[in-house]
């Protein structure tokens, strides 16, 4: 706390103040990166300023100053004005402002509200939220909610708030139900915002003692019919397809879906892991919703909606629809901001939409007793691994029990420890056993019996029960914004990951069978995320290969081995297809080693050899990652975004695993989109031209249909065509389809 004066400077650095920018000079700063005179400290600075009086009288008597310091001094002459520039404060800048100009002001909260969710601080947005309360940030205007959102209990009020919706240019549409399945739930009243901060519920079904008169449902939806399906008319919602479903089940088709807020925030960045409107509120909005919890309480006490008072019901059901409103104001301009992303949400997913939602309306049959008896074989069969386990082990134990397993294993069988949990325990994961089983029997039985009882536990146990009782069918659940490719996935079943590597799996797709007078179709892209590949990188030869139709295995293994393709063995089509496949997933020459069971300098030297044959492949690998490290993210052939989190950090494994994902994901990402461009498609074709033939399920690169018996060939053909047509990329592709009386005879 001690203010400088002329000999205050003097006496703690030697020389006067307007000496100084020559003394720091000669002195230099390694911090700012200013070199000064080797060996010259702040001693031989003050001495030479004293005896020659400033920096030009030093540079002027060089020459006198002896020893290795003299040396240095005459070494620098050329960049000591270079130094003195950087060590001088400019004050000659010209400034925006004055330093009155630099008062504090009042707060932008909008500007604030989206820096915080940009680098998405809970704590931040939720003290800017509790700084102005009863008000909500939209991005554009403060909206007073209190007393915003009504119950419509009147046939006046419903035909007000009607001519609202009427003459509104979009509108947010929600529905409050029994159920999450869309297949069992029953409309309990519906919801719309066509104003910020104003909304309405209107409950059709509430039930509960003391409950007010409301209106009847199925006048209601009469009079919102013409409304929810004049495709002129668009809407606004958080994950429709749901609402879409549910109003299917009382005969309306709701059209004119324009804006989906999930699908806005999924275009805008797939990486985020929620996509939810109580998640995308508090990010956007740095609002705290209320939760269905909140209003139906939790755990087996926890109340159907139908049976929430109308005190809770209606701010929780208007706020779905108000915050959906808002949601979307503040991420459309986002998404339109970016010409890509805007076609891919308006012309892919926004129409996939009504597409998923009619596929899990049809469902797929299932034949139960089949199903039953497999899963008696299976518990037969996981009989029979235990007891040979046991034998193994010595004695019994529990093997879904990891402590159990890693007693045996290590403790008393003394079996080598390949990694450890973070507690220290040697691990039991699946990686661990697999590389155990290459080499002992008891880890190969328990990752059997592991599989089994999965597939026993998750589909012919299971399936059975989920079968609707209306329609005899499966009903799955297709999720647009879960996978960060633009992959679907699906739940409640997840019809995805049904194991077709071994026997047991593949026959659970044998009870997958069409109802009586078809048959099943399945259309399947041949390795399309390998001529993505050679679209992605230009590769002559594997554009060259793609484009004569040639087996791309046995064409690589003939580069790689050197060999004329006809003399391609078995082992080395196989292990150029793991080759293949192993780069456009960012597979190590150690990763590759493993999977071909060979030592890891013939996997580098495999890995080489595909590059010198494959130099456009390499080239775009390396492209790839330059692209990522410079940008954040790697896009899709049709503009989709995959941003990378890691590839910039300092963790050598993270960004090893982001470099692989950024390989990759351009092509899963683009055949992810191809699937949906020929899904809409398809859909079309079916709609308009074949009516009586049924989409009944996406598993990643296929499409599964159940056609009329006698149309099987004609309609495969018409299939083929709009899925082959779905892209124009420099090779051909190519559908596979197939044809029976079930899933798994259909390949």
């Amino acid at each position: 706390n001690t203010r400088m004066t002329p000999d205050g400077v003097l006496q703690k650095f030697g020389v006067p103040p307007a000496l100084i920018i020559d003394y720091l000079t000669l002195v230099g700063d390694s911090v700012d990166n200013i070199p000064g005179v080797a060996k010259c400290g702040p001693k031989t600075a003050t001495k030479w300023l004293t005896e020659y009086g400033s920096l030009d009288g030093v540079i002027a008597h060089a020459d006198e100053i002896k020893g290795k310091v003299g040396d240095n001094l005459r070494a620098s002459l050329e960049q000591l004005p270079l130094s003195r520039q950087l060590v001088t404060i400019r004050l000659d800048v010209a400034l925006e402002q004055g330093p009155l100009d630099l008062c504090p002001r009042a707060p932008d909260t909008a500007a604030l509200r989206e820096l915080y969710a940009w680098i998405e601080s809970d704590r931040l947005q939720a003290t800017l939220a509790s700084e102005t309360p009863g008000a909500v940030q939209t991005g554009v205007e403060n909206v007073d909610a209190d007393g915003g959102y009504q119950a419509v209990l009147t046939w006046r009020d419903f035909d007000a708030w009607m001519e609202r919706l009427q003459a509104a240019e979009l509108f947010a549409f929600d529905t409050e139900t029994t159920s999450l399945d869309y297949m069992q739930a029953e409309l309990v009243g519906v919801s719309f915002a066509e104003t910020p901060g104003q909304a309405a519920y209107v409950p059709l079904a509430h039930d509960y003692p003391g409950v007010p008169e409301q209106l009847d449902r199925r006048r209601v939806l009469d009079r919102l019919r013409p409304l929810l399906e004049d495709p002129g008319r668009p809407k606004l919602g958080q994950n429709l397809k749901y609402d879409m479903s549910v109003l299917a089940n009382y005969g309306i088709e709701l059209r004119g879906i324009a804006f989906d807020t999930m699908l806005e925030s999924y275009v805008t960045d797939s990486t985020a892991t929620r996509h939810d409107m109580d998640s995308l509120a508090k990010k956007y909005l740095g609002r705290n919703t209320i939760k269905y919890e909140d209003v139906a309480g939790k755990g087996a006490k926890q109340l159907r909606f139908d049976q929430v008072p109308l005190e809770q019901a209606v701010p929780y059901a208007a706020e779905d629809a108000d915050i959906t409103l808002r949601l979307h104001r503040e991420l459309w301009p986002a998404v339109e901001r970016e010409p890509a992303l805007e076609r891919l949400f308006r012309e892919i997913e926004m129409p996939l939409v009504p597409v998923l939602s009619r596929m899990e309306r049809t469902g797929v049959r299932i034949d139960s007793a089949m199903l039953v008896r497999q899963s008696q074989q299976l518990a037969q069969r996981m009989h029979e691994l235990e007891q040979q386990a046991y034998t193994q082990a010595g004695g019994r134990f529990n093997l879904g029990s990891p402590k159990q397993i890693g007693s045996i294993l290590f403790d008393q069988l003394g079996l080598p420890v390949k990694a450890r949990t973070p507690t220290g325990a040697p691990s039991t994961a699946e990686a661990v056993l697999q590389e155990l089983a290459d080499e002992f029997e008891l880890p190969r039985l328990i990752l059997q019996h592991r599989g089994l009882s999965k597939l026993k536990s998750t589909y012919t146990d299971r399936l059975p029960e989920q079968v609707n009782p209306r329609t005899g069918r499966v009903h799955t659940s297709y999720h647009q914004a879960v996978a960060a490719t633009g992959r679907l996935s699906s739940s409640d079943p997840n019809l995805q990951n049904i194991p077709v590597r071994s026997e047991e799996g593949r026959r659970i797709r044998q009870a997958f069978v069409p109802q009586p007078g078809c048959k099943i179709l399945a259309a399947d892209y041949s390795q399309i995320e390998l001529r993505i590949m050679a679209h992605l990188s230009g590769d002559t030869g594997l554009i060259d290969a793609f484009a004569a139709g040639r087996d791309i295995h046995r064409a690589t293994a003939s580069e790689v081995f050197g060999v004329p393709e006809k003399q391609v063995s078995t082992d080395q089509r196989r292990s150029a297809k793991a080759i293949n496949f192993g780069l456009i997933y960012g597979m190590s020459a150690f990763g590759l080693a493993r999977q071909l069971g060979i030592d890891r300098q013939a996997a580098q030297e495999y890995v080489d050899l595909y590059f010198q044959r494959y130099p456009g492949v390499s080239a775009f690998m390396e492209r790839i990652r330059e692209d990522a490290r410079a940008q954040g993210y790697v896009t899709t052939v049709f503009g989709r975004r995959l941003y990378l989190q890691e590839i910039g950090s300092r963790n050598a494994q993270r960004r090893a695993a982001a470099e692989r994902t950024a390989i990759n994901a351009p092509m899963q990402g683009t055949a992810s989109d191809i699937i949906k461009i020929a899904m809409l498609r398809v859909d079309s074709w079916l709609q308009s031209a074949r009516p009586d033939v049924r989409m009944i399920m996406q598993v990643h690169d296929e499409l599964v249909f159940e056609v009329p018996r006698a149309d099987v060939d004609a309609v495969g053909e018409e299939i083929r065509k709009h899925m082959q047509s779905a892209a124009e990329l420099r090779v051909p592709l190519v559908v596979d389809v197939g044809v029976g009386d079930n899933w798994e005879m259909a390949h």
